[in-house]
């Protein structure tokens, strides 16, 4: 089976989080792009989305890893809806170790040049309903 381009650019914004190379991580949301930072907040446009990935990389103690372990792909035309096993964990945290997974829903849509922008970021998936 082939693997989907839009894996390839899900685990490229993975690693950019874990090395925190938030400049690269821009390259993948769209310019209005919103991302849940938790239930209830939410960050709009690139400069919200980088001061929040600053924000909860120091939160983690600069030790936040993610993975998505499987992921769904449904795409029509220029937008995608992504369902993936998120894996979540970071090792010096201040407080606590900290593991968990996740089932993220991600919006994805082609720009202009046919590259595919994160336009909803939503590692929390339907948790946001509880």
């Amino acid at each position: 089976m082939q693997i989907h381009e839009l894996e390839l650019v899900i685990k490229n914004a993975d690693r950019a989080i874990n090395n925190e190379d938030f400049d690269q991580l821009m390259d993948f949301y769209s310019e209005d792009a919103t991302l849940v930072v938790k239930p209830g907040t939410l960050a709009k446009g690139k400069e919200e989305i980088r001061r929040a990935f600053v924000a909860i990389a120091d939160y983690f103690n600069h030790s936040l890893i993610v993975n998505q372990e499987k992921m769904a792909i449904i795409e029509t035309g220029d937008t995608a809806l992504v369902v993936a096993k998120a894996l979540l964990s970071a090792n010096q945290k201040t407080d606590s170790a900290f593991s968990m997974e996740r089932m993220a829903t991600y919006v994805f849509k082609k720009d202009s040049t046919g590259t595919w922008r994160c336009i909803i970021d939503n590692s929390y998936g339907a948790e946001l309903l509880e």
